[in-house]
């Protein structure tokens, strides 16, 4: 048996906030819009991961979704631009990564990161 994807639910009854976040700033495409359900994606090639954490690592919270991107910097401008609130970072942490937290518009706590 092999897991070929994980996907990430978020309850909600406000689907279309979902765009402005998921879609205008961090360029995912929407791959399915059933009215009560809309996926985002990317045809990038992803890994299957699923993390299990006591804390977040520097002493942050313990995000809901973390969120690899190929520019750190350039999606936190956007971010902002956008008028999301960054709640932790930008932050180079002692594990190579780059990486900054944010809320998305249902409260969840994202955490977008670039590898150095």
């Amino acid at each position: 048996m092999t897991v070929r994807r994980i996907v990430a639910n978020i309850a909600t009854k406000d689907i279309a906030a979902a765009k402005r976040f998921y879609q205008d700033v961090l360029g995912l495409d929407i791959l399915m819009d059933q009215g009560w359900i809309a996926t985002y994606g990317s045809d990038e090639r992803m890994q299957v991961q699923v993390s299990f954490m006591a804390e977040g690592g520097s002493g942050t919270p313990v995000p809901d979704i973390s969120i690899e991107v190929d520019d750190v910097d350039a999606t936190l401008a956007s971010m902002r631009k956008a008028g999301f609130a960054v709640e932790y970072g930008p932050a180079d942490e002692p594990w190579g990564v780059r990486r900054f937290y944010v809320r998305d518009p249902f409260g969840r706590l994202v955490n977008i990161l670039s590898h150095r």
